[in-house]
């Protein structure tokens, strides 16, 4: 009856505001309901059991807004790229961090080191690439393009660096030496590889086009997937590709980057050409992004062909919230492909193959890392609470995520001994009364609550209520709102929730009666004779026939009357009224209505009909006489509810002309003036004003004539009629005038 799942029965609850007389329960029981939270050390397993998660050490922080490449060296040092400073770092085993370069531009997109421990860093916009050793940065190459997203390196030492602006690939080989390698026709080229027999892959956007370069100048598609951008590629152990794409809003974004850049270059010159950041949906901290060139839109991807023509790149528009914002694929050795997980709510950023052949991903849902095993069973195993997870790297055998604001490198643990769920906050659709609060788990938990009447939790929102530990049930203390929400404390091993669940008494809400709608409706004059709750029955009376026999012998057989009966013909249909009205409740109760009427100038209210259950009612249109009328409709939800809480609401139409008298027309004079028929009329209706005026001759066709005045629009009408080319002789004129009832008058002239 009320919001919510499964009913439950409460206690009866001191009166102040009226609610219902049933509760529900609000519950949390899968991984669906639990996602939607917060999560402080605390892990989700695709079952919906919250448990502790691995303990997340900050193992760097770069004070900066974002970390956009991590790398490990030769001699196991972490190297680290940020923005929107331009610096490379240096971190070594117990996190101590260095600054090994800084960039003269404000982004250092891409890092790659070869296995003397020679770094090669890419600055954007309009940067460089620089080979940085024993502390000392030369410039490497010029590719002479706005940005450099991606770098990577070849066993042999060869550089590759893909590129913004036409989507280009670079190969080089020496200080200055290098030039275009493949021409992908897209915008970018967003992410390179090299797989493990040596052969270039490259990720591109808008079309989200995954190649595999072979040699100058030839590639091959190995996927066009259905997202715009190819954000991340890594090699599986069986030779197999997994390709993170990237979609859903990402035009949103960008144009929120282009604009919040923008006011950033009004306050910080220096950073104007160099980021785009977008602002955060909730109102909380700027989520750094790659600045993108602005592309023209479609609905749909471009279809890729495995030629390797140049492509004319063509922007996508993913802003419908239907479609997926992210997915992540795994190419198999047989470039056949499977999409192992899709989201429309989160974008993923980056890929990592785990060990027992799942994998790790990482995504902007408050920097999430989650883990998919071989069979996709999904686990969100920690979350950084940061707006991404920019990239993930196996270390030392630890798994560490690069994020951004800020810019952190977090190394995921043990299993921790402690951590916090906040639920998504619950809408109980009305001001509630909170019941029992309970949970089914194992190990140590504390549960809180507070409320509120705001839909983000704020100042006006009581404070967290003490801790309950009773998972059998405890008493919410928090205040009768509509918004509730639990914290749950785990803590101790083992420690485990599976299900949680509140009970509450909303509000009774009012229902609500829409419009009414009054309208007339012809029905057979034979089953007129009864119409449910008229006030009067009529039906027309059966003629006797008349018969006569005539014989051979010229006598006349017997009659049934004397005379010849003139034969009465009944009216075709009667009319009635159809009331009805549209009316919901927000509760979903049943309603019961209560039909009224008042005529125009009465004082009170008379009853048509109590206790309906439909929304409509018919009475017999003679059943009202003629005149402006009101009609009233009472909807109650007394019967869902005890009558200390039950509401009505209450409607009453706009007045209603009830018609049911034809106008009367009298004949001022008729004659003929040659072969002119002259005929002047006054046709006049009591009600309503006159609507349409016709006549026929000798029962022909109808033919509209209008008024001395020219207009019909008036309760009284003065007609003028002269009819050309009337045949001599003697002829029946019929002249027919209906009123805005559509009530019909005819008088007749005969013409000599």
């Amino acid at each position: 009856m009320k919001r919510g799942g499964l009913v439950l029965a409460l206690s009866a609850l001191a009166a102040g505001t009226a609610f219902a007389s049933t509760s529900a329960v609000w519950e949390l029981s899968s991984y669906p309901d639990f996602i939607k939270g917060k999560f402080e050390g605390v892990s989700l397993g695709r079952d919906g059991r919250l448990s502790l998660a691995p303990r997340l050490d900050t193992l760097f922080a770069s004070e900066q807004p974002v970390i956009w490449s991590v790398i490990t060296g030769p001699d196991g040092s972490l190297y680290a790229a940020t923005g929107h400073r331009g610096r490379v770092f240096r971190i070594d085993a117990s996190g101590k961090a260095t600054v090994v370069w800084t960039a003269d531009r404000p982004e250092v997109f891409a890092l790659a080191i070869d296995k003397r421990g020679v770094l090669y860093a890419a600055s954007s916009p309009d940067g460089r690439i620089y080979r940085i050793e024993n502390g000392k940065a030369e410039e490497y190459f010029n590719p002479k393009t706005k940005y450099i997203w991606s770098l990577a390196l070849a066993p042999d030492g060869t550089l590759y660096a893909g590129t913004g602006e036409g989507g280009r690939v670079f190969r080089i080989t020496a200080p200055g030496q290098g030039g275009e390698y493949y021409a992908t026709g897209q915008s970018n080229v967003t992410s390179l590889l090299i797989d493990a027999q040596g052969r270039l892959l490259a990720g591109t956007e808008p079309n989200g086009i995954l190649y595999r370069i072979t040699a100058k100048d030839k590639a091959f598609v190995l996927y066009d997937a259905d997202l715009p951008e190819i954000r991340a590629i890594l090699p599986a152990a069986d030779g197999a590709i997994y390709a993170a794409g990237l979609g859903g809003a990402l035009a949103k974004k960008e144009q929120a980057a282009q604009q919040a850049a923008q006011a950033a270059s009004d306050a910080t010159p220096t950073i104007s050409t160099t980021i785009t950041v977008t602002a955060d949906s909730t109102g909380g901290d700027l989520k750094p992004n790659p600045p993108e060139p602005k592309q023209p839109q479609q609905t749909a991807p471009a279809p890729a062909t495995p030629q390797v023509t140049t492509q004319a790149a063509t922007a996508v528009s993913t802003t419908d919230n239907t479609v997926e914002k992210s997915a992540i694929y795994r190419i198999n050795s047989d470039n056949t492909v499977d999409t192992l997980w899709s989201s429309k709510e989160e974008n993923v950023y980056d890929v990592l193959p785990a060990a027992g052949g799942g994998i790790y991903f990482g995504t902007d849902e408050n920097g999430r890392i989650y883990q998919l095993s071989p069979d996709r069973r999904l686990t969100l195993i920690a979350q950084t609470n940061e707006a991404d997870t920019i990239r993930l790297l196996d270390w030392r055998g630890a798994l560490l995520a690069a994020t951004a604001n800020m810019g952190k490198i977090y190394k995921l643990g043990a299993d921790g001994t402690k951590g916090t769920y906040e639920s998504p906050v619950f809408d109980a659709g009305s001001v509630a009364q909170w019941g029992r609060l309970k949970w089914r788990g194992a190990g140590t938990v504390a549960m809180r609550t507070r409320s509120g009447n705001s839909l983000r939790p704020d100042a006006t929102w009581s404070d967290w209520s003490a801790a309950v530990t009773d998972a059998g049930g405890s008493q919410i203390t928090s205040p009768a709102a509509r918004f509730l929400q639990f914290s749950a404390s785990l803590s101790g091993p083992k420690t485990d929730i599976e299900y949680v669940t509140a009970a509450y008494l909303p509000q009774n809400n009012p229902p609500v009666v829409r419009s009414i709608t009054v309208l007339t409706q012809a029905v057979a004059a034979a089953s007129s004779a009864k119409v449910s709750g008229s006030a009067a029955s009529t039906s027309a009376a059966a003629t006797t026939p008349y018969t006569i026999t005539v014989t051979d012998t010229g006598d006349a057989g017997p009659v049934a009357s004397t005379g010849t009966p003139t034969q009465t013909l009944s009216r075709a249909s009667a009319q009635q009224l159809l009331i009805s009205w549209q009316a919901d409740d927000p509760d979903g109760d049943k309603l019961v209505y209560d039909v009224q009427f008042r005529g125009d100038g009465e004082r009170e209210w008379k009853f048509l009909r109590r206790n309906l259950h439909d929304n409509s009612f018919t009475i017999d249109g003679d059943a009202l006489a003629d005149g402006r009328y009101f009609f009233k409709v009472t909807a109650s939800d007394r019967e869902a509810n005890p009558p200390s809480t039950a509401k009505q609401a209450v409607l009453v139409s706009s007045p209603v002309l009830i018609d049911n008298t034809p106008p009367a027309i009298r004949i001022e004079s008729s004659g003929m003036q040659g072969r002119t028929a002259q005929v002047a009329l006054e046709a006049h209706d009591d009600q309503s004003a006159l609507r349409r005026a016709e006549w026929s001759i000798d029962a022909g066709p109808w033919t509209p004539f209008l008024p001395v005045d020219g207009i019909l629009d008036s309760q009284t009408e003065q007609f003028r009629l002269a009819i050309p080319n009337v045949p001599p002789g003697e002829h029946l004129l019929v002249v027919r005038v209906a009123d805005s009832g559509n009530n019909t008058a005819l008088a007749k002239v005969v013409l000599q």
